[in-house]
C-alpha cells in the first residue's frame, strides 16, 4: 500500500545523520572562504589584511577539520557535557595548527560551528522538529550554563583579551545567549535577501555586512582598537543604508571597503565565523 504523507509531516525536515551535519559545516567553511569581496579577509582572490595565510592555508585547515564537526554532532546527539565538546574543540585546534604550520585560520569557527553541530543533533535527540529556533533552544538548554560560566574566566587569546579590555560581548558570551547575532540578525537578513531575489555572492555579501554592522567582533578590536571596530561598523551601516548588495554598484563599493580595511590592517574574523554559521543553517535547510 502506498504511504500517504500529510502536508504537515512533509514540511518537517528529516533527521540528519552526524555525517550529514558535519558535511554541512565543512561546506559552510568553504562558502565563507569563497565569498569575495569580504572586507579585510582571506578569499580565493587575495589574502586581505593577512600576511601569514592565504586560501591554500584555509583549505588545508578545512580538510583537517572535516571529522571534527561529525564528532561534535555525535557528542551533541548524546547530550555530552560541555567539557567533552571543549576537549573535541581543543583537539581540532591542534589539528588545524598542524595543517597550517601554527596559523590560526578557524579557531572561532571550530567553536561556533561545533556548537551548532552539537545543538542540531541534540534537538533531534530531544524529539524536536528541527528548525533554527529548536537548535537555538537546544544550545541554550544543554550548554548555556557552562558557556555562561566560561565567560567569567580571563581569556588568554588575543580576541578574548580585546573583548575584556573594551567591554565587548565575547564569543563565549554570544554563545551563552544563544548566538543572538546569528539568529536575530544574520538569519532575518538572509531571508530578506532571498525575498529581494539575491543569491550567491550578493546574498552572502548582504548577510556579511548585516553581521558586520552589529557584531562585537573582537578581532577587529584587537587589530584596530575600538576605533577600528567603529570604523568597520560605520562602513557596513553606510553600505546597507545605501541599498546594500542589491545595487548594481554594490560589488565595486564592497571592493573599495575591502581595500580600506586592508590599508588599516583590519580583519573581521568574528564576522566570517558568523557568516559560516549562517551558511551552515542554510545548508541544513534551517534558514526558511
Amino acid at each position: 500500500m502506498r504511504r500517504v504523507i500529510s502536508p504537515a509531516a512533509a514540511a518537517v525536515p528529516s533527521k540528519r545523520s552526524a555525517a550529514a551535519i558535519g558535511r554541512a559545516a565543512t561546506l559552510a567553511l568553504h562558502d565563507e572562504l569563497a565569498l569575495a569581496p569580504k572586507p579585510g579577509l582571506v578569499s580565493f582572490v587575495d589574502s586581505g589584511s593577512h600576511t601569514d595565510m592565504d586560501a591554500h592555508t584555509f583549505m588545508r585547515s578545512l580538510f583537517a577539520l572535516r571529522g571534527t564537526f561529525v564528532e561534535m554532532a555525535e557528542l551533541g546527539a548524546r547530550h555530552a557535557p560541555f567539557a567533552e565538546l571543549q576537549a573535541c574543540g581543543l583537539a581540532a585546534e591542534a589539528r588545524m595548527q598542524a595543517a597550517t604550520g601554527g596559523v590560526n585560520t578557524h579557531r572561532g569557527a571550530i567553536f561556533t560551528l561545533g556548537l551548532l553541530c552539537a545543538a542540531v543533533a541534540a534537538a533531534q535527540t530531544d524529539g524536536c522538529a528541527v528548525g533554527a529556533q529548536a537548535a537555538r533552544r537546544a544550545l541554550r538548554h544543554h550548554w548555556g550554563e557552562a558557556l555562561a560560566e566560561r565567560c567569567g574566566r580571563r581569556s588568554q587569546l588575543p580576541g578574548g583579551r580585546a573583548a575584556q579590555r573594551f567591554g565587548l560581548r565575547s564569543a563565549s558570551a554570544e554563545a551563552a545567549q544563544g548566538l543572538p547575532v546569528l539568529f536575530e540578525t544574520a538569519l532575518p537578513a538572509w531571508n530578506r535577501a532571498r525575498q529581494q531575489g539575491l543569491s550567491g555572492t550578493r546574498l552572502h555579501l548582504q548577510v556579511f555586512f548585516a553581521i558586520l554592522a552589529v557584531l562585537d567582533d573582537a578581532n577587529l578590536a584587537h587589530r584596530g582598537g575600538i576605533e577600528g571596530l567603529q570604523f568597520a561598523r560605520g562602513q557596513a551601516r553606510a553600505f546597507l543604508a545605501a541599498g546594500g548588495a542589491a545595487r548594481a554598484t554594490a560589488l565595486d563599493e564592497a571592493w573599495a571597503i575591502h581595500r580600506a580595511f586592508v590599508a588599516r590592517r583590519l580583519s573581521a574574523g568574528g564576522c566570517a565565523d558568523m557568516l559560516s554559521a549562517a551558511c551552515f543553517l542554510h545548508r541544513m535547510g534551517l534558514t526558511g
